[in-house]
């Protein structure tokens, strides 16, 4: 580096050095950059560690540097910014990339051209919005894809694009769509709000920051896009929709018409090649005619074509007049893109029609060759050769990275209405039950892979154990990528009254939920499994649902009343049939949203009956409970003002971890143990007992890292840190500067413990000096 600035990649540690050669103080630059002294000593401290873009640049001209190292602190503050998660995980992870852009884009010039004035405008104050609407088949998805590659350059702190499904029957609520673009940017799961407004102002601020473009495709309404807008900020947005959505505040509109004649023949051209359409000059424009100048209709003559390509253009154009009557429907509405979709349909195998109509028939955005086999009624690899074939001819949209496969939504209505014209309720309904069938008792011993009293035996029970997830990794991959279809599965076997299999599914989930608290799905889940007990007159069964919908009530969707009366349902169906287990769990679930609601004497008073309760019961699965009563007793205790209390309670917890549970894994209990001891720490914490506090806090810190459970050890570390911290220990400042550097990359609500303790620390070595 020039001048030997610092090369360390450290923006504070860089800053600081710059500042002391240009002979400034913090006050003198904060006032010649017009940052905050308070900003510029977080800055300076490492707690922010990543400054935007126009900050980097009014301290570079403040402290007079030339080009090359205002562009070297730029690429050091790049580093600390956040960035968007990279998922690895299976289809359905939450990635927002840009679709891939279409090589052979026709015409929109002008449109592009203002699109392109547009982001120019775009500032701090300015944020842009553009809608983009029209008729069905007007290729609004394709434009706004090729124009977000083309401004892309324009927008260097990311593009993110996401379909709104503006079409389906349940279109993306707000609420969902802030939590993909919040995960978008980096937002943990746990860190994101669990209310629309709270969303959509973290939303709102994070991209303030932001000189970034937002595709949001396909939208419904005008309540669907509102609350995903920026408010401030130099972002670019663009809407695509159906609908005109008039009632939209403050926006540009691109209308997009049908494509001028010519137009319509290059972009046949550019499908097929100059070569055959300057043979057929004329058939071209007749082509384009017949097709109404529709892109979509062009598109699909044109893939046409293209695999066929000793077919002359001739012939095509003939069999289109022939059946002129379909293609007439190209000049109205939704009759367009059918005679269009005819066409390529008709000219499928009979083993593809059917697989093509029947996936129209499948839940969620996107499905497996699975569900097209089960709904079509062939085999997996029929359904693959087809799906393959499907996709080559443009019917279809593979996935970048998994096998899975996505419709257009307009052709998805027109295979779905092919089913009503060919197969029928009968055939219909037949698919819709064998598929249901067999995804939920795949769900099932998929499940059972992490369930702790079954997982000898998990995949037993599957219906077709060959290609069954094998272990906890693929199980989890199969859970997480088909949750629309099994989760259709159960409502189907739900209403059609059978009970039983409802009831397996939801036992079976129950140790798979854990994993996946932010699924508000689970609470239709339990809702239905203990409708399901209810219906089956089974009392014991139904408080085992009841609390598990009170664990999701409290967990998933944050909502203490209806935990509570969930709860109080369990804690009498528990009591009326003697289950004292089910009546331990019911008295902490209940605490747990008592506590929530502010009620802690209440709270504590039904943690100790828990405890009591569970401590009279023999089976491993008490004692399981009872450590997780005991551990939340003594949390609240400590939180009140109690911390002697708390540590009896949690030693209590430890002696029964060290005693073991009959039939559970050393490394489960390993788990638990591990939470008593970090428990035990904070409880000593609060009791001043410093070098008692250290030990059992590096012993859970150890435990969880070897469990690799990042948000367990980097709250565990937290804890040691500011144990060392009141043992005046030199470890201190490290330990807590990597548990905040952590926490902060999670998203963890302790994130400002963390730093108000580094704040505490440097105060006091202030205070020493």
């Amino acid at each position: 580096m020039r001048h030997g600035t610092p090369s360390t990649g450290d923006f504070g540690q860089r800053l600081r050095h710059l500042r002391g050669r240009a002979g400034l103080s913090q006050e003198a630059l904060s006032h010649a950059a017009g940052v905050s002294v308070r900003a510029l000593a977080d800055m300076e401290r490492g707690r922010t560690r990543g400054p935007q873009r126009r900050t980097v640049q009014a301290l570079a001209e403040a402290l007079g540097l030339d080009d090359d190292e205002a562009v070297g602190l730029e690429k050091t503050a790049a580093l600390g910014r956040p960035r968007p998660r990279t998922e690895t995980g299976p289809a359905g992870s939450n990635t927002l990339s840009l679709p891939r852009d279409i090589q052979d884009f026709t015409a929109r010039g002008p449109a592009l051209a203002r699109l392109l004035d547009l982001a120019r405008d775009a500032g701090p104050d300015r944020p842009v919005v553009t809608l983009v609407a029209g008729q069905p088949g007007l290729g609004k998805t394709a434009f706004a894809v090729h124009a977000a590659h083309r401004l892309a350059p324009h927008f260097p702190d990311g593009q993110l694009a996401l379909d709104l499904h503006g079409m389906d029957p349940e279109p993306t609520t707000p609420r969902d769509a802030l939590a993909r673009l919040l995960g978008a940017v980096g937002v943990a799961d746990a860190a994101i709000p669990a209310g629309t407004d709270d969303r959509a102002g973290l939303w709102r601020s994070l991209a303030a920051e932001r000189r970034m473009l937002l595709l949001l495709d396909n939208a419904a309404d005008e309540s669907q896009v509102g609350p995903l807008l920026p408010g401030t900020g130099p972002s670019l947005t663009i809407v695509t929709s159906r609908h005109a959505l008039a009632g939209l505040e403050s926006v540009h509109r691109t209308d997009l018409a049908l494509l001028r004649r010519e137009e319509a023949v290059e972009l046949l051209t550019r499908i097929i090649g100059a070569d055959r359409v300057r043979a057929e000059a004329q058939a071209a424009r007749d082509l384009a005619d017949l097709c109404g100048h529709l892109p979509l209709a062009v598109r699909i003559a044109g893939q046409r074509l293209l695999s066929r390509p000793h077919e002359r253009l001739g012939k095509l154009v003939a069999r289109l007049a022939a059946e002129g009557r379909r293609l007439d429907g190209l000049q109205a509405g939704n009759l367009r893109v059918r005679a269009a979709f005819a066409l390529s349909y008709r000219q499928l195998p009979p083993d593809s029609r059917t697989v093509l109509r029947r996936a129209a028939l499948s839940a969620g955005a996107d499905f497996g060759p699975e569900t097209a086999a089960l709904l079509a009624g062939v085999s997996h690899d029929e359904a693959v050769a087809c799906l393959e074939e499907l996709t080559d001819a443009g019917l279809l949209q593979s996935d970048a990275a998994a096998e899975r496969y996505r419709f257009h939504d307009l052709l998805r209505l027109y295979a779905a209405e092919q089913v009503e014209a060919e197969d029928g309720p009968g055939v219909r309904d037949a698919a819709f039950d064998r598929t249901a069938v067999w995804m939920l008792r795949r769900a099932t011993a998929a499940a059972l892979h992490f369930d702790v009293d079954h997982e000898r035996t998990a995949g037993q029970g599957d219906p077709a154990p060959e290609t069954a997830p094998v272990g906890r990794d693929e199980a989890r991959a199969w859970l997480e990528a088909e949750r629309a279809q099994w989760l259709a599965a159960l409502r189907r076997a739900h209403d059609a009254g059978r009970h039983r299999e409802v009831l397996d599914a939801a036992v079976a989930m129950h140790w798979f939920s854990d994993l996946n608290q932010h699924w508000e799905q689970w609470v239709e889940v339990f809702r239905r499994s203990s409708g399901a007990a209810r219906a089956l007159g089974s009392r014991r069964e139904e408080a085992v649902h009841l609390n598990y919908l009170a664990w999701a009530y409290n967990l998933c969707v944050h909502d203490p009343h209806a935990a509570l009366a969930s709860a109080d349902a369990a804690l009498a169906a528990a009591r009326e049939c003697g289950d004292g287990l089910q009546e331990g769990w019911a008295l902490g679930y209940g605490a747990g949203a008592m506590h929530r609601l502010g009620r802690a004497e209440e709270a504590r008073a039904r943690l100790r009956a828990g405890a009591r309760c569970l401590a009279s019961q023999e089976s491993p699965q008490a004692r399981l409970a009872e450590l997780t009563i005991l551990n939340s007793l003594g949390t609240l205790l400590r939180q009140t003002g109690r911390p002697a209390e708390a540590l009896e309670i949690h030693r209590r917890s430890e002696r029964i971890c060290r005693a073991g549970v009959p039939g559970r894994t050393a490394e489960l209990i390993a788990l638990y143990h591990a939470v008593a001891r970090q428990q035990i720490g904070n409880d000593l914490a609060a009791l001043e007992r410093w070098q008692e506090a250290e030990t059992p806090l590096r012993q859970a810190l150890a435990a969880f890292g070897a469990a690799q459970m990042p948000a367990w050890t980097e709250q565990a570390r937290l804890d040691l840190g500011k144990v060392l911290g009141g043992m005046g220990h030199p470890d201190a400042r490290e330990t807590l500067r990597t548990a905040r550097d952590a926490l902060s990359a999670l998203r963890s609500p302790r994130l400002g413990e963390a730093d108000a303790a580094l704040t505490t620390l440097d105060e006091a070595a202030a205070g020493a000096v």
